[in-house]
């Protein structure tokens, strides 16, 4: 697969299975990769632990079952806990005009697994045959028609307002007002509220709540309990946080990892 990131020829679609097994390829496990991009758009998912990509734009979360969606030559950088298995696919730029031209995260489903699975088979391909390249058409159809998730965390560009967003991703558990926040990064209430409205699309409250939620599902997904994380992202009860929660996903914590936890096996590629 790697052979592929930088080539714009050969085939529109590459897939690939990968693991936390030595040696693999499209290596998982619990690691970082600094500031990278590639040439061709690249779509992955996992199947257990959480991956956090960073942009210019922001930063998103993916657990696990979710796509994520990076376009070409977009500048990353990609921190992943626990990653045990899981699939990436490389499109090729001209493939990629028919997807979004900003990352994102989506939800899957088994046809977009299925197809997946079955294109995985041919990485050794330089050129697709024409039910390979249909498969490959339905693939993106599933992929432009899938529903996107607000796992994003956009960030202000305006310096100060900066300031505060990294203050409290630093230090969750921050009880300061905005005022407090705003006067100590010198600027006013009424302007940080401004600033994060125009540049986040998030009004403060929102952005600090989507704040915690994201730093709360990495720290789930390490297996930390429930209470040390409420503790952690400056809620009184772990009550409190268990409801956030729920009204984020639906589900309390325990159930939503332990859904997630009951991934499919790995497909034999054979």
């Amino acid at each position: 697969m790697t052979s592929f990131t930088e080539r714009s020829d050969g085939p529109a679609a590459v897939a690939v299975w990968g693991s936390d097994e030595p040696g693999d390829e499209f290596r998982f496990g619990t690691r970082e990769l600094d500031w990278h991009h590639h040439l061709r758009g690249q779509l992955f998912c996992i199947e257990s632990g959480l991956i956090r990509v960073h942009t210019k734009y922001g930063s998103w979360l993916l657990p696990p079952q979710r796509i994520g969606w990076l376009p070409p030559r977009l500048e990353h950088k990609v921190t992943m806990s626990g990653v045990l298995s899981g699939w990436g696919v490389l499109l090729t730029p001209a493939a990629s005009r028919a997807l979004p031209d900003q990352p994102c995260v989506m939800g899957g489903s088994e046809l977009l697994r299925a197809l997946v699975r079955r294109a995985a088979g041919w990485t050794s391909a330089n050129r697709l045959t024409s039910e390979q390249g249909r498969v490959v058409a339905v693939l993106l159809d599933e992929i432009r028609h899938a529903q996107r998730e607000a796992l994003h965390l956009p960030m202000p560009t305006d310096l100060r307002a900066l300031r505060i967003a990294n203050t409290l991703i630093k230090r969750p558990d921050d009880a300061r007002t905005l005022q407090e926040l705003a006067e100590a990064a010198g600027l006013s209430e009424r302007t940080a509220r401004r600033i994060f409205a125009a540049e986040t699309g998030m009004s403060f409250m929102q952005w600090r709540q989507q704040a915690r939620l994201t730093l709360a599902l990495e720290r789930l997904a390490g297996n930390e309990p429930v209470a040390d994380v409420a503790e952690a992202l400056g809620y009184a009860t772990p009550s409190n946080f268990i409801a956030m929660f729920r009204r984020a996903f639906g589900e309390p914590p325990a159930r939503y990892f332990a859904k997630q936890r009951r991934t499919p096996a790995r497909p034999d590629l054979d």
